[in-house]
This record gives C-alpha cells, structure tokens and sequence, in this order.
C-alpha cells in the first residue's frame, strides 16, 4: 500500500502550524506524517521535552487532537492509564467508536528516563503506539547525552577536548529491546524514507496491542547541521547502515532496506559539527572503531532478519 501525497494534503492536520520548534527540526515533521497515517480518531500523550514544550505555550497548543502532557518518565504510564479506561467505558456501552492511543517521547525520556513505564505498558499489553522521537540527546534541558547519544558525540555532559573525544559508549539498541517484550510489532524508520515510515505507522497503529516505533529525528542544534539538511542527514544515516530501517512483525524481523552501495560512516559524520573533533588525526581510530561495530551490527541484523 502507498500513501498519495495529495490525498494526504487533504486531510485535516492533527498537528498545526505555529509552533515554536526549530527550523529544520525533525520532530514536528513524523508527528505530523503519524498522525496523517491513520483515520482513527486518535489521544495522545506527550512527556515533557522539545515536542510538547514548543507546541504548547500558553494558551496557544498546535495539537488539534486530544492531548496530555505528562513528566518526563511517565508517557506510556499515562497513555496506558487513558487506554484502560477507555476499555472500560467501552464495556459499559458510554462509548461505541473506535479510539486510538499515542505517546511521543523524545530519546531522553525513552532510552532513559521512562524506559521503565515504557517496559511495563509494553509487558501488560495495552493497546497503544509508543513513538520515540530520537534526536540523540536530551535537547529540551541543553544537549546532554543520553543512552541514544552515539559514540564519539561531544555533548555538555560527555564534552570532546583534551581527555575525551565524546562519548565512549554505543547507544542502546532499543528497538530490539522493545521487541523482546514479544509485543505485536516493533519498527525502526527515518524521515527520509517517508513512505516507508507512513506504512510502519499505520501498522502501529491499527495493530491491537501494544506497537514501538523508534523514528531518528535530527536535531538543527545539537548535531550543528544547516536547518535546511533535515532529510538529507536522515538519508545519510541509513544510506551509512548507521540507521537500519526494519521491523519486527509478530516475532518476524523484516530488513526494509538495503544500500545498493553503502556509504562510509565518514559521510555522515563529517557533516556534523557534534562530531567536527573526530576529523582530527589523532581520533582516527575512533572513526574506525565506529565503522567496524556499524558493520558488525547491520550483519547481525541480515542474519537475523534471514532466519
């Protein structure tokens, strides 16, 4: 199934313009295209960050759909809360449509924060969609990093210089993590493979039971990139394997996309100016290092998505 771009137009917008993100920030860009994958009247909750802070300064809100703010930890718990209690009122014949529940949380409060309610609504089987906005860092409170934040990225809190080139750690794979709760479907997807991210999401959605998306969402600031170069980064990172796109549907895993020729991960760092201190001499091996577990990984991942 393909999604035409002009039927989509057509449609209303659950989220408006006149927000306050940034130019060029991802965010706004798959909440929108989410939300337009579907025709199911939809409530969504939002944890605190970049998404939920700029789209709703008082007494402005761009979301003209049912929505909640919640903290930083708790947006599955809500969403999981709102969802029981639309089952029950479901059951005592107070209401006869058919409803749908999102929660958008930022990498922060997923990788991190609210891994924990995101685990236990996963595990009790409500029926919603979690989606992780990945931007890699905690952006709303300043560029810390975060279990998302890639090895070798220089954030406030893990800075490049004298001693360090960043952070030493790889990021957490949790999209996989996600899929080992054995919930109907997980799925990985990036802005620059619209069609692809639209049919994920649609399938999220209408799915009964719980879903996981996890959408790399780039961020102008902190990846120090033109606000002009949103799509195109997006591309580089799955164009690099940096990125995979897959999914996992009812325990089978689905590879979505293959480079014809993959690009070095050198491509896709120095373009960004989080990484600018890993183009010198003496972080080279750093580079390689990055290199080899990106192909190490996106090998697991065709073996596993063979079998």
């Amino acid at each position: 199934m393909a999604f035409i771009l002009k039927e989509l137009l057509d449609k209303p917008e659950k989220l408006t313009s006149g927000h306050r993100l940034c130019p060029g920030c991802g965010a706004p860009i798959l909440a929108k295209w989410i939300m337009m994958a579907t025709d199911f009247p939809l409530v969504v909750a939002n944890a605190t960050g970049c998404l939920e802070v700029s789209t709703t300064i008082y007494p402005y809100t761009a979301w003209n759909t049912p929505w909640i703010h919640n903290a930083f930890e708790n947006a599955a718990a809500t969403i999981a809360g709102v969802e029981s209690a639309y089952k029950s009122l479901s059951r005592q014949g107070k209401i006869k449509k058919k409803v749908k529940f999102i929660a958008f949380g930022g990498d922060g409060g997923t990788y991190d924060i609210g891994i924990q309610a995101l685990s236990g609504a996963l595990e009790r089987g409500h029926d919603m969609v979690y989606i992780c906005y990945d931007n890699e860092g905690y952006m709303n409170t300043g560029a810390q990093r975060s279990g998302a934040t890639p090895k070798g990225a220089s954030t406030t809190t893990e800075p490049a210089g004298k001693v360090s080139y960043g952070k030493k750690m790889r990021h957490k794979d949790l999209t996989a993590i996600a899929a080992a709760h054995h919930i109907p479907y997980a799925a990985q997807a990036a802005l620059s493979n619209w069609q692809d991210l639209m049919k994920k999401a649609k399938k999220a959605i209408e799915v009964d039971g719980p879903a996981f998306l996890n959408i790399l969402s780039p961020c102008v600031r902190f990846w120090r990139i033109p606000d002009d170069q949103t799509i195109e980064i997006s591309k580089l990172a799955v164009e690099t394997n940096f990125w995979p796109l897959f999914e996992i549907d009812n325990g089978k895993w689905i590879l979505n996309y293959k480079p014809r020729e993959r690009k070095p991960i050198m491509d896709w760092i120095k373009v960004q100016g989080r990484y600018k201190h890993l183009l010198q001499e003496k972080n080279k091996p750093v580079i390689e290092e990055i290199q080899k577990e990106i192909d190490e990984y996106f090998h697991w991942l065709e073996k596993r998505c063979s079998d």
